[in-house]
């Protein structure tokens, strides 16, 4: 399966983003928000619920208009050219949306057809991505008897089947427990490393997203208050920090002074609890 776009090459950026801003009347969702995400990459957005993941994430998949700004995915304009740049898009909501009175296999045919894929090759795109993503052997069994992991990874497989260079991911490992959130990474990690798709995932498990992103943006308050690969980030506080740590230095209320000392009582709190176990 060949998802590459034609002139785009590795490394380069596949997706351009300048100012963007969404607001709900006199609430500013996503404020004035800018970034180059490289074709390839995996790009991960952490915050805590409400910071504009999702409202961003959606604006880009061209299911939400922004107020201002503009975006450019795969070389096209979001707003003025939104069915050529959802050819070149998947979305997997936050919410799951398979349908659990369906199988496996007759929700992937159903999402074929709504994709247009000519009928001769329905069959072969499902089984490749079906057996891509761990799912062949499931595929006859009724999606409600499906683990949540397995769920998400059929939903994964659906967005698929259109061959996209860019895959919109929210929050896909919400609820799951630690193993299957693994079992997710890793599927989406083969896809990256085997087709080259540009992922871009959101988050607001800083550790997952420290395991698997090449870069990050740090979202507070609709804001990016930080982008970086996560070794660059961490680096800004000292070698024990973590994203959390980070997070909670630039992002939390009050001023810089404040927000330091926030950030020494949790570094003080984290070394008492390893020194007395």
């Amino acid at each position: 399966m060949d998802m590459t776009v034609s002139g785009i090459p590795a490394g380069s950026s596949i997706i351009d983003i300048d100012g963007l801003t969404r607001r709900f009347g006199d609430f500013i969702a996503v404020n004035a928000v800018s970034a180059n995400i490289a074709k390839g990459e995996v790009f991960g957005l952490i915050g805590p619920n409400g910071a504009g993941k999702s409202t961003l994430i959606k604006m880009l998949a061209t299911l939400l208009p922004p107020s201002s700004g503009m975006a450019h995915i795969a070389g096209f304009d979001i707003r003025r050219n939104a069915a050529q740049v959802r050819r070149h898009i998947g979305y997997v909501p936050q919410l799951l949306s398979a349908d659990g009175s369906l199988t496996g296999i007759e929700n992937m045919l159903l999402s074929s057809r709504l994709y247009g894929i000519p009928r001769h090759q329905q069959h072969q795109r499902i089984a490749q991505i079906l057996d891509t993503m761990g799912l062949t052997e499931h595929a006859g069994n009724l999606v409600g008897h499906y683990s949540g992991g397995m769920i998400r990874r059929l939903e994964i497989a659906q967005s698929l089947l259109h061959r996209p260079d860019v895959l919109f991911l929210d929050e896909p490992t919400v609820g799951l427990d630690p193993a299957a959130r693994e079992i997710v990474w890793e599927h989406v990690l083969q896809l990256r490393a085997r087709y080259g798709a540009t992922m871009v995932v959101s988050s607001h498990n800083m550790d997952e997203i420290d395991a698997n992103c090449d870069r990050i943006a740090m979202i507070d308050r609709g804001r990016f208050i930080a982008v970086g690969t996560p070794a660059e980030l961490k680096r800004r506080l000292g070698n024990d920090a973590t994203l959390d740590d980070v997070f909670i230095a630039l992002a939390g209320e009050g001023t810089d002074a404040e927000r330091q000392k926030s950030y020494e009582d949790v570094r003080q709190a984290r070394r008492a609890a390893r020194e007395h176990g």
